[in-house]
C-alpha cells in the first residue's frame, strides 16, 4: 500500500488563500448527503475537502469549479469546515495561475467584460440605463427616499428587462420617491468573487462604494440576491454600512403599510422558489410569501425541498456563467418539482434563477407550455 504524504506547499497555499478549515474536516460525509449535485453527478465536496487537507488538489481539475455556494453543507456540517470559503480559496490558487478547467472557460472573458465595461455581459457602460427610458424613471439624487439598483441581468438581459419594468411600476403605483444611478452603477462583484477573482470584486466594490457615497445613498433596494448579500455582507469589509433592502421585502413592507393596494385577481396556483442567496444566506423566507399571499385568487403551494431547504437552480458561485450540461442541470430538477405539484407557475425572485429555470421550461419535452416562469414582482404586477 502506498503511503500518501501531505504535500506542504500545496496546503500552506491553500491556507494563504483562506481554506484553512479543510483541516477540520473528519469526513463524516454530510456534505455529500445534503449537495444538489448528488441528483445530477458524481462530484464529491468529500473528496474536494480531502485532496485539500493533504494537499493533493489539481487546480486544472473542474472539480474545484462545480461549488455553487449553495450554503446546503455548511449548514449541517459539525465540524464548521467552512466549505465555501474553503472551495473558494481553491479558486483563487487557479485563478492566480489563469487555469480554467471544462466549464469554467467562459470566466476570464467574463472578467474582461466586468473590467472594461462594469458588467458580466461585455454591454455598454453607456447602455446601462437604457431599460429605464420611458418609463419614467429619475435619477437619484440626495434626499430621495431609496436608490434602486437593478443589476446586470435586469439592466441589460431581455428577460430581466420585463421584471425591472413591473418592479418600476410597483414602486410608482406606491408612491415611492426613488431614483438610479445609471451608468455610474457596475457590477457588484459577488459572483466573480467566489470564482476567486478577489482583485475585481475589490476593485469592483471601490467603484460602487464611490458613487453610492458620493451621491448621498443611504437606503438600497435591490432585485437581485446576489446584490443583496455582496451590499449587506461584503461591503462592510471596506468599513461602509448602508441599508440594503431586498424588493421581496420591500414590497411586503409596502403591502402592510397600505402604501400598495393589491385588487385584480390573478386565478392560478403557483409555488415559490426560495434562492440560495435570499434564503439560506440571508433569511429571507416569510417576506415573499406573505406578499404573494395579499394577491386575490392566488394559489400558494409548496414544494417539499423549500425555505432552508431549498434546492439550487445552479447559479450561484459564479455558475451562471458557466457551461454545464443539461443532464446536469439543477434547475430542471427543480422545475419538475413544480410541474409534480401542479403548480402552473414557478415564482421566484432572482435573475439567475429566472434565467435557468426559463432555460429548463423551454427544454421541456411540451416547450414550456405547461409551466411559466415568473418573477414575484410580476405576479405583484399582474394584481394592482
Amino acid at each position: 500500500m502506498d503511503i500518501v504524504a501531505p504535500q506542504k506547499e500545496i496546503i500552506d497555499a491553500i491556507k494563504a488563500a483562506g481554506g484553512d478549515a479543510f483541516k477540520s474536516c473528519y469526513q463524516c460525509g454530510m456534505c455529500d448527503t445534503v449537495c444538489p449535485w448528488s441528483r445530477v453527478s458524481k462530484f464529491s465536496m468529500r473528496k474536494l475537502v480531502r485532496e485539500a487537507t493533504f494537499g493533493l488538489t489539481e487546480i486544472d481539475s473542474e472539480d474545484i469549479w462545480r461549488c455553487t455556494t449553495c450554503g446546503k453543507c455548511p449548514q449541517v456540517c459539525p465540524r464548521d469546515v467552512q466549505q465555501i470559503k474553503s472551495g473558494v480559496a481553491l479558486r483563487r490558487i487557479a485563478t492566480e495561475y489563469d487555469v480554467f478547467a471544462g466549464g469554467a472557460s467562459p470566466i476570464p472573458g467574463v472578467a474582461a467584460s466586468l473590467r472594461a465595461e462594469g458588467n458580466p455581459f461585455g454591454e455598454p457602460r453607456a447602455k446601462r440605463a437604457d431599460w429605464a427610458k420611458d418609463l419614467g424613471v429619475k435619477r437619484f439624487s440626495e434626499g430621495m427616499e431609496i436608490l434602486y439598483s437593478p443589476g446586470c441581468y435586469l439592466a441589460y438581459d431581455p428577460r430581466g428587462k420585463k421584471i425591472v419594468k413591473a418592479t418600476v411600476e410597483i414602486l410608482q403605483a406606491a408612491g415611492v420617491d426613488f431614483g438610479i444611478l445609471g451608468t455610474d452603477e457596475s457590477c457588484c462583484g459577488e459572483s466573480i468573487r467566489k470564482t476567486g477573482d478577489e482583485d475585481l470584486f475589490r476593485k469592483l466594490a471601490r467603484q460602487n462604494i464611490g458613487a453610492l457615497i458620493g451621491n448621498g445613498v443611504k437606503k438600497i433596494l435591490v432585485s437581485s440576491p446576489h446584490c443583496y448579500h455582496s451590499f449587506k455582507n461584503e461591503y462592510p469589509e471596506f468599513m461602509v454600512h448602508f441599508e440594503v433592502v431586498h424588493i421581496t421585502e420591500y414590497v411586503d413592507q409596502l403591502l402592510k403599510e397600505g402604501r400598495l393596494k393589491l385588487t385584480k385577481p390573478v386565478d392560478k396556483k403557483v409555488t415559490y422558489h426560495d434562492p440560495c442567496y435570499l434564503g439560506r444566506h440571508n433569511g429571507v423566507f416569510d417576506q415573499p410569501r406573505q406578499a404573494l399571499a395579499c394577491v386575490p385568487g392566488l394559489q400558494v403551494t409548496e414544494m417539499a425541498e423549500s425555505k432552508k431547504n431549498s434546492f439550487c437552480c445552479g447559479g450561484g458561485g459564479g455558475r451562471i456563467w458557466m457551461e454545464t450540461p443539461k443532464e446536469e442541470r439543477f434547475s430542471d430538477v427543480r422545475l419538475e418539482q413544480a410541474a409534480q405539484i401542479g403548480a402552473q407557475v414557478l415564482v421566484t425572485s432572482c435573475p439567475y434563477c429566472i434565467t435557468n429555470f426559463e432555460d429548463s421550461r423551454l427544454g421541456r419535452a411540451d416547450g414550456g407550455a405547461s409551466i411559466e416562469v415568473r418573477d414575484m414582482t410580476e405576479i405583484i404586477r399582474e394584481a394592482l
